[in-house]
């Protein structure tokens, strides 16, 4: 039987982040992908112009008739803009065992923000305990915990931290942390604690990198399986595709970035 994964985020026009970027990746793991989408975003690597949230009476027909009808082995969250879209998937996801990734998506890789400042509270009430992973990168690690990461023993600590306040896993993104030993995730719980290595990939305006990898490690567990080798596996894919990452030049001389979501986990 064909694994089924649903992603609950954004409509990236450019398809390098959002919930494009979560079906290329579930495709690419044999996974079967679900939409239901929250936002229309007009952007591109370089900006955001605009955003139009989808009415949460929408966002709950979306869910409601998705989980009803599909046998669904894992659940991702993206971007969930403003209060009444957090209220929908909470009230849609009460009670699930299915496993929920929660990408804790609150900027743009421009700076833009993605969740309304008012709604962050509801967010940390309603969103993150019902997760069984998150993986926020450093800004948003930071704006959750209210302290900064100044080296790697406090993003350890910070994990940890999130890990046993949620009770999950965190899986804290080494995209924006120091890249002295390569690029280094951090997967922890209340308990444990382990690191994924790569080397660090100078690409500049990488674009949907996060997405990519909460998408990568939601396929996995809706295949059977566990965390910690979900998160490896989706390691490795991030990798891949950002050494295979496209790029068009812009007239100004900056440059459009997108990974190559398209490879096969194991090529």
């Amino acid at each position: 039987m064909t694994h089924v994964a649903l992603t609950i985020a954004g409509f990236d026009c450019c398809a390098g982040a959002g919930l494009q970027a979560d079906l290329k990746t579930f495709s690419a793991f044999g996974v079967h992908g679900l939409t239901a989408v929250t936002c229309i975003v007009a952007e591109t690597p370089l900006e955001v112009t605009r955003i139009d949230p989808v009415e949460a009476e929408m966002l709950t027909e979306q869910l409601r008739l998705l989980l009803d009808r599909y046998p669904i082995s894992a659940i991702k969250t993206g971007m969930l803009y403003d209060s009444p879209q957090i209220n929908a998937v909470a009230l849609a996801l009460e009670g699930t065992t299915t496993s929920l990734v929660v990408d804790p998506v609150m900027l743009a890789s421009t700076g833009d923000s993605l969740l309304k400042p008012e709604a962050l509270a509801l967010f940390q009430e309603k969103i993150l305990p019902i997760a069984s992973v998150i993986t926020p990168n450093r800004d948003e690690a930071e704006f959750l915990i209210g302290r900064r990461i100044s080296d790697s023993q406090s993003a350890e600590d910070i994990a940890r931290e999130l890990a046993q306040r949620y009770d999950c896993t965190c899986i804290l993104k080494g995209g924006h942390l120091d890249h002295t030993h390569g690029a280094v995730d951090i997967v922890a719980t209340a308990e444990d604690m382990m690191h994924l290595h790569a080397d660090w990939i100078d690409i500049p305006s990488a674009h949907g990198t996060g997405c990519t990898f909460a998408a990568a490690v939601t396929a996995g567990l809706a295949k059977g399986l566990a965390i910690p080798e979900a998160a490896a596996h989706a390691k490795e894919f991030v990798t891949r595709a950002l050494t295979r990452a496209h790029t068009w030049e812009q007239a100004d001389g900056q440059s459009l970035i997108a990974l190559d979501q398209t490879l096969s986990p194991h090529s």
